[in-house]
């Protein structure tokens, strides 16, 4: 027997739970690894947020009476050992909180659109009460999302580009020493060689 569109809205809305559950025990870690307060401070705001979807889609679940359950989502899996690998690099500390931020918006992007379809879904099909609790959390990561893009805006893409020009300015500095004095030793030797030609020159 072929599945409807209900089928479909109950299984993207296990994808979403089993996501949530995952963004619980990355998001402890991700403000671990923030250097910059406020950026700490918007995931650890975001992990109670994120705790309270979990209970929403529950209450989702409750208005279909479908049996609340998880399938897991291999979506946010896959950016959650992205961000993984992020946090293992020998990043500045600026540079580590704009590759931190931008992990994290990956997976306010793809909620985003899970929500933004089942949003959609919930409306199409008359479910109004799954639909209010699916577009309040929609709205909470479309907020979470542009608090984020306030704090990289805001100060960390800058001081994470000034380390990078920094560290450019070093390795001009650094280049150097070896390669300065054969440099040298070069403009030194093409000036007495030139020296010596004019010099020729007059004799004749």
């Amino acid at each position: 027997m072929e599945g409807g569109l209900h089928d479909a809205f109950v299984d993207e809305l296990k994808d979403a739970y089993d996501a949530e559950k995952q963004l619980i025990k990355a998001l402890p870690k991700l403000a671990t690894a923030s250097s910059a307060e406020p950026l700490r401070t918007a995931f650890l705001e975001h992990l109670e947020e994120t705790r309270g979807h979990v209970v929403r889609l529950e209450q989702v679940f409750a208005s279909l009476e479908e049996k609340v359950g998880g399938k897991h989502c291999d979506g946010i899996a896959g950016i959650i050992e992205e961000g993984k690998a992020v946090m293992q690099e020998d990043f500045d500390a600026a540079t580590m909180d704009a590759c931190l931020i931008a992990a994290a918006q990956r997976s306010e992007h793809y909620e985003m659109a899970a929500y933004g379809t089942l949003v959609a879904w919930a409306n199409a099909m008359g479910h109004s009460e799954a639909a209010r609790l699916l577009q309040s959390i929609l709205d909470e990561e479309k907020a979470a999302d542009e608090k984020l893009n306030r704090i990289a805006e805001g100060g960390v893409n800058r001081e994470a580009a000034a380390a990078a020009r920094d560290t450019d300015d070093e390795g001009e500095d650094a280049r150097p020493a070896a390669a300065r004095k054969r440099a040298s030793a070069r403009g030194a030797s093409k000036r007495s060689s030139s020296g010596s030609k004019k010099k020729s020159t007059r004799k004749r």
